[in-house]
C-alpha cells in the first residue's frame, strides 16, 4: 500500500531581509530663525562694545565661520548705513594636530584691504570647543599684523575648553557631553535649511 505523504508545494525563494538603516539620533537645538535672531543680537552687541562700527573687522574661520561673518557684517551694515571690513583666516598651519593629521589642506584667507593693523578685529566660527582652533586662529592674526583689539563671536558654545579661552559674542550655550556631536549647517556653503543639531552621548 503506497504511504501517504503530502505532495511538496512550490514555495518562493526568500528574498533576504534588508539591511537595517542606523537610525539618525540627531535632534534640533537651533532652526533658521533661531540662527537669524542670535545673529542679529550679536551684530547688536558687537556694535554696543565697538561703539559703532568705525575701524571693525570681520574675520570668519573656514569653513562656516566665514559664512557667519558675511552674515554678521551684512547686519551691522544694515543697523550702521556704511560697509564693514570682512575677510576670511585659515588657521590650518597654525594648528597643534598637524602631526596627526599631516594631510590637512590650507584654506583661503582673504584680509580686507584696510588690513588689520590698529584695528577691532572680530574672529567669528561657528562652534566653540576646545580652545585649540582660536589659539591657531591668534597665532595666524599675529602673522598678519597688530590688531588693536581681537573679540570672539560663535554661534555655539558647547564647552569642554582645553585653552584659557572664552567668547565674547555667544548664539547659544550649548551644554554636552564629550561623546556627543554638534553640527551646524548653513545655506551657505551646505546648500541647505540653516540648523544646528546634536546627536551622540550616552543612552540612558
Amino acid at each position: 500500500m503506497r504511504p501517504d505523504f503530502a505532495a511538496p508545494s512550490a514555495v518562493e525563494p526568500t528574498a533576504p531581509a534588508p539591511e537595517a538603516v542606523p537610525a539618525d539620533d540627531s535632534r534640533s537645538v537651533m532652526t533658521e530663525s533661531d540662527i537669524a535672531r542670535v545673529l542679529r543680537r550679536i551684530a547688536h552687541e558687537i556694535l554696543e562694545h565697538n561703539k559703532g562700527a568705525a575701524d571693525l573687522v570681520v574675520l570668519g574661520i573656514p569653513t562656516r565661520g566665514v559664512a557667519l561673518a558675511r552674515r554678521l557684517a551684512a547686519l551691522i551694515e544694515e543697523v550702521e548705513g556704511t560697509p564693514v571690513a570682512v575677510g576670511a583666516l585659515d588657521v590650518t598651519m597654525h594648528r597643534d594636530d598637524l602631526r596627526r593629521q599631516p594631510t590637512r589642506s590650507p584654506m583661503h584667507t582673504d584680509i580686507p584691504p584696510t588690513g588689520i593693523d590698529d584695528k577691532v578685529v572680530v574672529l567669528v566660527d561657528d562652534v566653540l570647543y576646545s580652545g585649540r582652533t582660536v589659539r591657531a586662529a591668534l597665532d595666524a592674526l599675529s602673522d598678519l599684523g597688530r590688531p588693536r583689539i581681537v573679540r570672539l563671536a560663535v554661534l555655539v558654545d558647547r564647552g569642554h575648553r582645553e585653552l584659557p579661552i572664552r567668547a565674547d559674542h555667544v548664539g547659544k550655550n550649548l551644554p554636552t557631553s564629550s561623546s556627543e556631536k554638534v553640527r551646524v549647517r548653513l545655506s551657505e556653503p551646505d546648500h541647505v535649511e540653516d540648523q544646528v543639531t546634536i546627536a551622540g552621548g550616552e543612552t540612558r
